[in-house]
């Protein structure tokens, strides 16, 4: 390494310890803020009130408004502390989610299969519950040290009896919103013509930091591609991997 590149080495050390030290004080000064308004904070770790702060770009005032709204949506919808699997029935049987190994960076593989997806009576709140099932069933299985999934969504095969445009809102809402930078990666696969569509309809309400997450990734490289993240022995076998499918109630 020549004195340059040592410069530049310590330039990013001395940048990055800087904007660890502004994430540090601006954890603490929002907890106080946040365990005054509601004390139910005080449960949570800084882990979880630092995502919330890089959702918004450490603006502590934005972050603090979005995690109270957080905290108070939880013990509304989530009153039991978790949600049951007799409280989606309709959602499990259409076996449409799928949890199993990790990617090179240790984050959990979630494989969602969007043609699997129908609406059905009173199902809005019952997706929701079933996005909010999924998610905790993702965080309680991440490795210690890890915040992050990566998720391949699925589309083959996708078509009008699918498309439930409140349902991805809803669904997209809770994901932001309610877990914060969580996503690690959304890797949209086998992309039939007709979900561009629906998609121009949703990008609009996804978040810049979400929007960066997010590959389109063509068929006649999908497995190529997905190896770029996966090692072939923690990818899932209908993508030429090693790994079968676990329905995500199973995981």
């Amino acid at each position: 390494m020549d004195s340059k590149d040592a410069v530049d080495s310590k330039d990013r050390d001395d940048g990055k310890r800087n904007n660890e030290m502004i994430e540090r004080n601006k954890v603490g000064i929002m907890r106080v803020f946040v365990e005054t308004q509601d004390p139910s904070a005080k449960e949570v770790d800084d882990l979880m009130i630092r995502r919330f702060l890089r959702a918004r770009d450490l603006d502590i005032e934005k972050a603090s408004a979005l995690f109270l709204k957080y905290l108070k949506w939880r013990r509304t919808f989530v009153p039991n502390g978790f949600i049951s699997e007799s409280e989606i029935t309709k959602q499990l049987a259409q076996n449409k989610a799928f949890m199993q190994g990790l990617d090179k960076k240790g984050r959990p593989i979630v494989v969602a299969f969007g043609a699997r997806h129908f609406q059905t009576k009173g199902g809005l709140e019952e997706l929701k519950r079933f996005a909010v099932y999924t998610l905790d069933k993702i965080c309680s299985r991440m490795p210690q040290g890890e915040e992050k999934f990566l998720s391949i969504a699925d589309i083959e095969g996708w078509g009008y009896s699918n498309c439930d445009i409140r349902g991805y809102l809803a669904a997209l809402s809770i994901l932001q919103d309610c877990y914060p930078e969580r996503l690690g990666k959304l890797c949209i696969v086998n992309v039939p013509y007709l979900f561009l569509k629906a998609w121009k309809m949703i990008y609009p309400f996804i978040d810049n930091n979400t929007k960066k997450k997010i590959v389109f990734i063509e068929s006649k490289k999908l497995k190529s591609t997905l190896l770029e993240d996966i090692d072939e022995n923690q990818l899932p076998e209908i993508y030429g991997g090693k790994l079968p499918l676990v329905p995500i109630q199973e995981s």
